[in-house]
């Protein structure tokens, strides 16, 4: 590794090159994603000097030492616990009473309750295995082509990363040093734009297609219908309520608010007798299950971006694009580019460990607000979970219904385009990410 200082450049050498060669080589043969990392970072320290390998088990340990990690099993227990509740499917009799109103409601429905289930359990593939069971059939039964099926629930369980509170926005904020009650604030407004163009594109297909028949309700009928059903299932709002109340009022952290939402959710379990003891330890392997597959991840890859970091890569990745154009604009859509073909091969936690302090110093050197770049890269990553090769709602909704990921994953391409028009709003309008924001982050 050379440094060039007249051109203020890094001159990268096998010491980068080869980890980042066996990274990919691991992830083509199937290798667990923390061993891939883990392999490319211990190389890359051995061949670089960069960090003493003696501190590497501490720099692991230190890394997922934090505070505001302990939320990410706590949303996950608590989306976990709502399924065996039952208290999902309130969600989804309260979506379905909301949009029975207009043809094509179900499958408006089904996206609707993926963003309910997204404002509770922050995970993307729980949200899709969840909300799969329930509405898949359904959707077929209603006319729609299982594929298309598949794909509207995988497009919707998007909103698992990009509706608050969500565990990317957790990750970002431990990595860049950015409070999560902050980001969840900024990720409103986003990812409800996300959530009304899921829901736009669905009903555009539907306008052309005309899956979904029958006759849409009066007004009447709607509103005693809703009022009905808002009665018998109030209460599974409670949790959701506590989450947004506790985390935005500033009374409650996210992980004292993931740990309050447990609590809740447990009680009314017991009270409605969907939960019993016996549950308990089926939810807690469950939960430490999905968890452990994304701690490894994180701890691995923090000494793999200190690595970078003392190598000089962001700031000759800095360096680089802006030598090719000093155009805000078009560096702005070469980052876009980069999330989206990184969120199409790689999972989100290493792209986010690894990746955001990459390109935070490209979004600094163009004046970009820090906050607005968390907004649109966690976005444009979470287009990537609808996407081959790797897209992991394709793979979750496909191993539910059997059907094939490649005719999902075609049936699901107007739901990216609308979402990438969304990206691109989020990218160039500072004000969607920041409006809800004190003075002091816009």
């Amino acid at each position: 590794m050379l440094f060039n200082q007249q051109l203020n450049t890094v001159e990268l050498g096998w010491e980068f090159y080869l980890p980042v060669l066996i990274f990919v080589v691991f992830c083509s043969l199937a290798v667990p994603v923390w061993a891939a990392i883990g392999s490319a970072a211990i190389l890359m320290l051995l061949m670089s000097g960069a960090l003493p390998l003696s501190l590497v088990g501490e720099s692991l340990f230190d890394g997922i030492d934090a505070f505001a990690l302990t939320a990410i099993p706590l949303f996950i227990l608590t989306g976990d616990v709502l399924v065996r509740t039952g208290l999902s499917r309130k969600f989804l009799d309260v979506a379905e009473a909301l949009t029975c109103w207009t043809k094509g409601g179900f499958g408006s429905a089904t996206v609707l309750v993926c963003g309910m289930f997204a404002a509770i359990s922050g995970s993307d593939a729980a949200g899709a295995a969840a909300v799969g069971r329930m509405t898949i059939d359904r959707l077929v039964e209603s006319g729609y082509p299982r594929p298309y099926a598949c794909a509207l629930v995988a497009a919707g369980a998007c909103t698992g990363i990009l509706i608050p509170p969500s565990i990317a926005y957790i990750i970002i904020g431990l990595v860049l040093g950015i409070s999560a009650s902050t980001l969840f604030l900024a990720a409103l407004i986003p990812g409800i734009a996300i959530l009304v163009s899921i829901l736009v594109t669905n009903i555009v297909v539907n306008r052309i297609y005309s899956y979904e028949g029958g006759d849409p309700m009066s007004f009447g009928e709607w509103s005693g219908n809703l009022l009905r059903t808002l009665k018998s299932g109030w209460y599974a709002f409670l949790v959701p309520g506590i989450i947004f109340y506790g985390i935005f009022s500033g009374r409650l952290t996210p992980t004292e608010a993931g740990a309050t939402a447990v609590v809740v959710t447990i009680i009314m379990g017991f009270i409605l007798g969907t939960l019993k003891l016996a549950d308990f330890p089926a939810m807690l392997i469950g939960s430490a299950k999905v968890n452990g597959v994304i701690l490894p991840i994180i701890a691995f890859s923090l000494p793999l971006a200190q690595a970078l970091a003392i190598m000089g890569v962001p700031q000759g990745f800095v360096a680089a694009a802006t030598g090719v154009t000093d155009d805000p604009t078009i560096i702005v859509l070469m980052m876009i580019l980069i999330l989206i073909a990184a969120g199409c091969v790689m999972e989100t936690t290493p792209n986010i460990v690894i990746l955001a302090p990459i390109l935070k110093p490209l979004a600094d050197n163009i004046g970009m607000n820090e906050i607005q770049f968390c907004i649109m890269m966690i976005t444009a990553l979470g287009v990537g979970f609808i996407t081959p090769p790797l897209g992991l709602n394709l793979f979750v909704v496909s191993g539910l219904t059997g059907e094939s990921i490649l005719k999902i994953a075609a049936r699901a391409v107007p739901f990216v385009i609308f979402m990438l028009i969304v990206v691109l709003f989020i990218a160039y309008v500072p004000a969607i990410s920041t409006t809800l924001l004190p003075e002091i982050y816009q």
